[in-house]
């Protein structure tokens, strides 16, 4: 069961997107929730022209505080209005530290939501280190989400993999709460499209009281993250479970690979466990 669940608050100018999602699964799991809003250490500009560094960085340091201060307003707004048990939660902490922060603190939660790094802030780091460094499942929400938690749909991506399967525990107790389920395999994985049997993982899920489709994607061409995220356009997936970092951490970063691809083109909520 999910009971307790963290969640990183967006202190962007666009915030508020994972406060109230995460809201929203707080209270469809009927689960106590702790929104944390980090306020940033001032990054000492190394130019400053005119401009007294002193100054500069108290200046940062007050708009940080606002940010935080903002996000925390919010969260609690949405946590009253929903009649969830919830706890809002300020941190200081450098854009590095702050992730690895909240990863040692998600460690004594059964669930981590956090935002989709968006492509032109420093924030990648936030997901990749809570995912690697946690030990808990992380449901990460895409920067266009508009839609609560919602489950009438949900996808999981199936590759035979350990991570894949520690997903898919993980997801149980959430899955169990909506509708039929599609098993998606992608059959041009490299060295995996022998040994992959998807009816399985089916009939695992089957036992678990849950209804399940198993479906097999002929990749061609195509890469795997962009076969996903297709098929769960066309079926309108509303909720996506996946295994994050099969491969090594360093491989993906260099190569690229499907977890940093989900990453940055993803289009709804995706749990990952690594």
């Amino acid at each position: 069961m999910i009971k307790d669940i963290i969640a990183n608050l967006s202190v962007t100018e666009n915030g508020g997107v994972v406060g109230d999602y995460a809201v929203s699964v707080a209270a469809a799991l009927q689960a106590h929730l702790t929104g944390v809003a980090f306020i940033y250490d001032p990054i000492v500009p190394t130019s400053v022209g005119r401009y007294n560094p002193a100054e500069v960085i108290e200046t940062q340091r007050a708009a940080n505080e606002m940010a935080a201060e903002s996000a925390i307003r919010s969260f609690t707004v949405a946590g009253n209005g929903a009649g969830i048990l919830f706890e809002p939660l300020t941190l200081s902490a450098s854009l590095a530290g702050a992730a690895y922060r909240f990863a040692r603190a998600a460690r004594r939660f059964d669930l981590t939501i956090v935002g989709q790094p968006e492509v032109s802030r420093m924030d990648w780091i936030m997901g990749e280190t809570t995912l690697l460094e946690s030990g808990r499942p992380m449901l990460m929400v895409p920067y266009i989400q508009k839609r609560p938690f919602k489950i009438d749909n949900a996808m999981i991506c199936w590759d035979g993999s350990r991570a894949a399967a520690r997903a898919v525990a993980d997801a149980i107790p959430i899955l169990g709460k909506g509708g039929p389920i599609e098993i998606v395999i992608v059959t041009n994985e490299r060295g995996k499209q022998y040994d992959i049997e998807g009816a399985d993982i089916g009939q695992h899920l089957a036992r678990h009281g849950l209804k399940v489709n198993v479906h097999r994607l002929p990749g061609g061409d195509i890469e795997v993250a962009d076969a996903l995220l297709s098929y769960a356009a066309d079926s309108a997936t509303d909720f996506m479970v996946m295994g994050g970092y099969g491969h090594s951490h360093l491989r993906e970063f260099v190569l690229g690979g499907v977890t940093r691809s989900i990453f940055q083109s993803m289009t709804v909520p995706v749990l990952l466990s690594h």
